[in-house]
């Protein structure tokens, strides 16, 4: 086997397999991968997005984190920005998100300047080879498959907000639905662009030019400057050790990583609770998940930034006071949601090297750069990525929930997964990676199973939960929701699996239209 590969849509899982087939390497395989989900989930992703990397380099075992997510802009910007917009985005009948967007919305890019850091550091197929499948299917089009025309249809008031969103995303003056074919030619402009140019073309060059010329001429706040002094930060990642295995992810400045790293500890003392899907074991994940709220208050999100957050979290006293109040039953607070544009790839090689990366565009700005064909980001406008609620100043790189992680054993790719959706993504994360570690599970069959999420005061029940098991957990005092079925609300995982035999698994998440290869 040369590798495996699982993605958020079956055409970016391809694209990253046909360099592995080529013999590219694990890194090359998701940069190919990542510039087609450019293409194929562009409400997700895109050049106006930002996201990480985490990477096993073989055979030293170094990990590193590369962050490229977005920034906050205004460097030498005259006059106030304009205001944003607010639009309610409804995930079924009973649930909504409220989501903040227009030019005010969009922070500095990072996704382009990325993708170029890991080539340079880890790659080793030419990046116009990269490049050149993704500007071909946006050249030639894509037919829109089903569970992606569900996530078009929630966000459509988003993706057609302005006039070349609605010339992309609804032609006729209808939104896309299943079975239309999406054409971007803007698009493939911009990745022939990129192709012949490199990132500078966005970083300091024309490309970039036309971004920020548009956009702060709309009243929005990202400059020439903000772009041109963008840069991709190279972190060491967490790690922590439960069970007999290790979990490694994203470092602060960021959360997801750092929080689920708690709730793996937590679980690591207490036990799972019971098996996969009873009352006893959604119970404990509920308790952890309203400790990991717990934990995100106070100061936590000054500590992202000043440092001393891991080792205090992680500190024996802190995991033996918050096992001492989940044994107790002390409640917790409520958490807002946030990011829902995100997606993510997951890539092991035959040599070993690992990339898992999750990147975002949050809901989309519904900002579409004229002649682009670029959705921009709308990070400004999440409230998830500022849970301190303070204002950050101009430069500083934006938190974020986003969690690409590895599980370790014995120093060897177990597990390679990350997830979409908002704080939900962490609660998919920890479920999948309980259910493989610790409960046995493939890595199809986690990816799969009924997801919990807790949300004060309520526990959020996926469909496919067995109903003996949650009226059993009722009658125990949890307040839930029941869902009817499977839904990208609970987020959208991508993982592949090194088992002990040394063949390798790869699943996409079915909530999203998720697919794995192993070539």
């Amino acid at each position: 086997m040369r590798g495996a590969i699982a993605a958020g849509h079956p055409l970016t899982a391809e694209a990253g397999a046909e360099v592995l087939r080529a013999g590219g390497n694990a890194v090359d395989a998701c940069i190919a991968a990542a510039f087609t989900s450019w293409v194929v989930e562009s409400p997700l992703t895109g050049p106006g997005a930002g996201g990480f990397l985490l990477v096993r380099a073989s055979p030293s075992g170094a990990l590193r984190l590369l962050d490229f997510f977005a920034s906050v802009p205004g460097r030498g910007l005259r006059g106030a920005p304009s205001a944003m917009e607010e639009v309610d985005v409804e995930f079924d009948r009973d649930t909504s998100q409220v989501f903040r967007i227009g030019v005010a919305s969009c922070a500095v890019p990072g996704a382009t300047a990325g993708l170029a850091q890991a080539h340079f550091a880890y790659g080793r197929t030419p990046w116009r080879e990269l490049i050149a499948p993704a500007a071909e299917l946006a050249r030639r089009g894509f037919e829109l498959t089903r569970p992606q025309a569900y996530l078009h249809a929630i966000l459509d008031l988003i993706l057609r907000h302005d006039e070349p969103g609605r010339a992309v995303y609804g032609p006729n003056g209808e939104r896309l639905v299943a079975g239309d074919v999406v054409r971007m030619p803007d698009l493939a402009g911009t990745l022939d662009q990129l192709a012949e140019e490199g990132a500078g073309a966005i970083y300091g060059g024309e490309l970039g030019r036309r971004i920020a010329d548009y956009l702060t001429g709309e009243g929005g706040s990202v400059t020439r400057a903000d772009l041109a002094d963008y840069r991709v930060v190279s972190r060491r990642p967490i790690r922590v050790g439960f069970d007999s295995h290790e979990f490694v992810s994203n470092p602060p400045p960021s959360s997801g990583g750092v929080l689920i790293g708690y709730a793996l500890l937590l679980l690591d003392r207490l036990g799972s609770g019971g098996a996969p899907g009873s009352a006893e074991a959604i119970a404990r994940l509920a308790d952890v998940m309203r400790e990991q709220t717990r934990a995100r208050g106070g100061r936590f999100g000054t500590d992202l930034y000043r440092g001393g957050l891991v080792r205090r979290l992680y500190a024996a006293e802190s995991i033996a006071a918050a096992a001492g109040r989940i044994r107790s039953g002390e409640r917790g607070r409520a958490e807002a949601a946030g990011v829902t544009g995100t997606t993510h790839i997951s890539v092991v090689d035959a040599d070993g090297n690992a990339a898992s990366l999750t990147a975002s565009n949050g809901s989309g700005s519904g900002v579409v750069v004229p002649g682009t064909g670029i959705h921009m980001n709308n990070m400004l406008g999440e409230y998830d990525l500022n849970p301190g609620g303070r204002k950050a100043q101009v430069g500083r790189r934006l938190t974020s929930m986003m969690a690409p992680s590895l599980v370790l054993e014995r120093g060897r790719p177990r597990l390679v997964v990350g997830s979409a959706g908002s704080v939900r993504l962490r609660g998919a994360i920890l479920q999948i990676v309980v259910n493989v570690a610790m409960h046995g599970m493939s890595v199809a069959e986690a990816i799969e199973a009924p997801r919990v999420h807790f949300e004060e005061p309520h526990v959020h029940c996926e469909g496919g939960s067995d109903a003996a098991e949650l009226d059993r957990l009722e009658s125990w005092g949890y307040d839930l929701v029941r869902w009817r079925r499977r839904n990208l609300y609970f987020g959208g995982a991508a993982a592949v699996e090194l088992r002990e035999d040394g063949s390798l698994s790869a699943a996409g998440d079915p909530r999203r239209g998720g697919h794995g290869v192993v070539v």
